[in-house]
Order: C-alpha cells, then structure tokens, then sequence
C-alpha cells in the first residue's frame, strides 16, 4: 500500500497526468504485488523556481518533464523496487513520453502500524487489513 506522491513543473494536461497516474499505479500493481483498489497517489504541481532538482554530478540534463516519485511504503524487497524503477522509466518513456533521466524515485519505509485509512482506526493492526 504505498502512498505515492508524484512532484511535477506545472503545465501538464489532465490527459498527460491521468496517464502518468495510471502508468504508475499498472507499474506498482505488477513489481510491487499491489492488492486491489490500493491506489494512493498525489500529484503536486510547482512553478520552476520551486524545485531544484539536480543529478548528483550523474550528468542527467533534466526538462520541464521531470517527475519526482516518493512512495511511503511497508518495507519492499531490494529486488521489487530494482524492478519497479528500471519498468517505471521504461513504461514513463513508451507511454508519456517521458526521458528516463527525467525520473527520479524515491522509497520511505515505515509499517502497518503508521497507516490509519480511515474512521480513526489501524485497519493492519485490528484485523481488517492484513
């Protein structure tokens, strides 16, 4: 059940982002083993002056199709999130037309117990989510 907040430059169609939405949650669903209906994404769009988003000297030449993922997630197998980033940037690139250099991700790790999905309740800790 990751939260999957996407950052992007402002500009993009409703189309564009329906379709980074979905390309992402089909990528999650396959390397991430997702449960049906665990769909959690947040799209906030910046200005340019409002995200500096360099490469660590990697050489990257970012574009104004940048996007930025952080999943907050339950701890996930290294081998899940290799998969999950190489098929993201890859499915990113066919479906959206978006350069893999222009992807960055990023996982935070936490457990059942830090997730409450609603009516106050810690759905993994009494029962009703396992």
């Amino acid at each position: 059940m990751p939260l999957m907040r996407i950052d992007m430059f402002r500009g993009r169609s409703k189309t564009e982002i329906k379709t980074i939405l979905d390309i992402a949650y089909k990528v999650a669903t396959e390397e991430l083993h997702l449960l049906p209906r665990d769909r959690y994404q947040i799209v906030t769009q910046h200005d340019p002056e409002e995200m500096i988003i360099e490469d660590v000297g990697l050489g990257f030449e970012r574009t104004e199709k940048f996007l930025m993922f952080s999943l907050t997630s339950s701890p996930r197998a290294e081998a899940d999130k290799r998969r999950f980033y190489a098929h993201l940037v890859k499915a990113l690139q066919v479906g959206a037309d978006v350069d893999p250099a222009d992807v960055m991700i990023n996982f935070v790790s936490n457990t059942k117990a830090d997730w409450s999905f609603g009516n106050g309740e810690a759905q993994f800790m009494n029962g009703k989510l396992d």
